[in-house]
């Protein structure tokens, strides 16, 4: 459901739910859950057609959902483990290895911040 609209971007509010949630008995079981979440879609080429309190699709390509993934956890998973492979032939010792290779994840995400208008910019929602 369409929750602002200003420009070219539309703020969305989506129920993300369990894949159980829609199970007859869903009410009595802990394991379904739903949470509402916002997504911003940006560069919408026209958005004279929508209005506040449509409801919609979104969309996003398979090419995105891999990209994010590597970024997110796939790269930082290759750079953990190398560290840790570097250092511990480089000392023989477990906890400098382990601790080194967590501590250069810090600058990994911070980098990530650093560029995220660019991210946001090639990883982008789409409106049906």
């Amino acid at each position: 459901m369409i929750e602002a609209i200003d420009g070219e971007y539309v703020r969305v509010r989506i129920l993300q739910t369990s894949a159980c949630a829609q199970c007859k008995i869903a009410g009595h079981c802990n394991s379904s859950e739903s949470k509402e979440k916002m997504i911003d879609v940006y560069n919408v080429s026209d958005t004279s057609r929508l209005k506040v309190g449509d409801e919609i699709i979104v969309t996003a390509s398979t090419r995105m959902a891999v990209s994010a993934l590597i970024i997110g956890f796939g790269l930082p998973l290759i750079v953990l483990i190398a560290v840790i492979i570097i250092v511990r032939f480089m000392t023989s010792d477990e906890i400098m290895a382990a601790l080194c290779g967590l501590a250069t994840l810090v600058p990994y995400y911070i980098l990530v911040w650093l560029v995220r208008e660019k991210l946001r910019v090639r990883m982008a929602f789409e409106i049906e």
